[in-house]
C-alpha cells in the first residue's frame, strides 16, 4: 500500500518548492490538511477538485 500512497503524492523541487502535494496538482497535502480540519468534508474537495479522488485525499492524511 505504501508504493501507492508514494504514487500518489509526491514532491518535486519545481513544483511548490518540494512540498508534497496530490500527483497530478499542485495542491499541497498541507492545504488538504488544512481544509479538513476548517470542516469542509471529503465531498466539498471532492467537486472543488476534479483530479482528487478518494484515495488521494486519505494518502494526504496519512502522509504524515
Amino acid at each position: 500500500m505504501k508504493n501507492n500512497k508514494e504514487k500518489l503524492i509526491i514532491s518535486n523541487p519545481a513544483v511548490m518548492m518540494d512540498k508534497p502535494v496530490v500527483a497530478g496538482t499542485r495542491i499541497t497535502v498541507e492545504l488538504i490538511l488544512e481544509k479538513l480540519s476548517a470542516a469542509e468534508s471529503e465531498k466539498d474537495l471532492l467537486e472543488a477538485q476534479p483530479r482528487f479522488t478518494r484515495n488521494s485525499i486519505q494518502s494526504a492524511v496519512e502522509y504524515f
